[in-house]
């Protein structure tokens, strides 16, 4: 019975050679042999073997061009490679090494001293791997909870003006929806989901009597209200996640218009961020059919048709008729996520 199933690729153009070492070998592995470079990276490729012995000196392509071809591919580029050859040089060694060969055997090599050197970096690989392993458990539980903290955040705001925080979680889904229709990857498109529950974060800076404020604001309440967009990007601040400098462009930009009338920049048409555009009009549309302490909710089709009204003035023309069509799954996002709202 073999001492382990780990395979092993043994690459060399004299049968004879790979017959000793595959002598040597196969008591404790799989073998795996090739005789030239193009086979040995077909073979790598397919079955990723847990490590490579190659010889250098091939007819074609060399030992060292393998390596190189090896090192050059995602799929095997973590592969350990072990010259083994009759170039006894320091240079050839420092070229090999350089390639990013694990080590570098001498023939004739001594059974012993091949079994040693092999298992050494079976061991430094597999220890290597379960290392990558746990820091990437340990990467998604941070990204998890940072997640989880940045989207009671959002809600945290949103409590704020409507008690069941709701809003944030159909708005963000909708933008979601409305990023990937947008032909967004998928990474891109949910990385805009998370980064819209912050879009009115800076909320928590404004006052209650002019946050729930039942009627309209006057214009000294209103300058003040629309500071939160500002209030939110000093609130998620300069960070190198992705997630949180999109969230501070959300906030920054989500109150936007088209025709450059919107605040706190006053940008205009395709000056405005792309996420921001696709989350004014999921946050409009929201907000129009839910109710607030200042007013009643809209039905459906008319905050629709209100949508559509403002194309070319508040929202990008381009995405208008794409949220029209996506409507019949932004009401049912917002049916599963219902509060006061009117039937759509």
């Amino acid at each position: 019975m073999t001492e382990t199933m780990e395979t092993i690729l043994v690459v060399d153009d004299a049968p004879a050679n790979i017959d000793v070492l595959a002598g040597v070998l196969r008591p404790h592995y799989r073998v795996h042999f090739a005789t030239n470079g193009a086979d040995a990276i077909d073979i790598a490729t397919r079955t990723l073997p847990g490590l490579v012995l190659l010889d250098v000196m091939m007819p074609g392509m060399s030992g060292y061009e393998v390596c190189q071809q090896l090192k050059a591919d995602r799929r095997t580029r973590e592969i350990p490679v072990i010259f083994v050859t009759s170039l006894e040089e320091a240079q050839d060694e420092e070229v090999g090494l350089s390639l990013g060969a694990v080590d570098y055997l001498h023939k004739p090599c001594p059974a012993a001293i091949l079994l040693r050197r092999v298992r050494i970096q079976m061991d430094l690989h597999h220890h290597h791997r379960t290392l990558e392993a746990k820091v990437r458990d340990r990467t998604r539980e941070l990204e998890s909870t940072r997640l989880q903290v940045i989207r009671r955040l959002g809600r945290a705001a949103e409590y704020r003006d409507n008690e069941t925080g709701l809003h944030v979680v159909r708005m963000s889904e909708s933008a979601g929806i409305l990023a990937r229709a947008l032909g967004m990857s998928e990474p891109s498109a949910q990385l805009v989901t998370e980064a819209a529950t912050l879009h009115d974060v800076g909320k928590i800076g404004i006052p209650d009597h002019i946050l729930l404020k039942p009627g309209k604001l006057d214009a000294q309440e209103w300058e003040t209200m629309k500071t939160h967009s500002r209030i939110g990007a000093e609130i998620i601040g300069d960070d190198s996640s992705d997630l949180l400098r999109l969230a501070r462009v959300v906030a920054l930009s989500h109150h936007e218009r088209w025709d450059g009338s919107g605040y706190p920049q006053g940008l205009s048409g395709r000056d405005i961020p792309i996420e921001g555009r696709i989350v004014s009009i999921v946050d409009v549309y929201d907000a129009l059919t839910s109710e607030r302490p200042y007013k009643k909710a809209w039905k459906s089709c008319d905050a629709a048709a209100y949508i559509q009204e403002q194309s070319g003035t508040a929202f990008d023309p381009e995405l208008t008729p794409l949220f029209q069509q996506l409507l019949p799954q932004i009401d049912e996002i917002n049916l599963r996520f219902t509060d006061n709202r009117q039937p759509a």
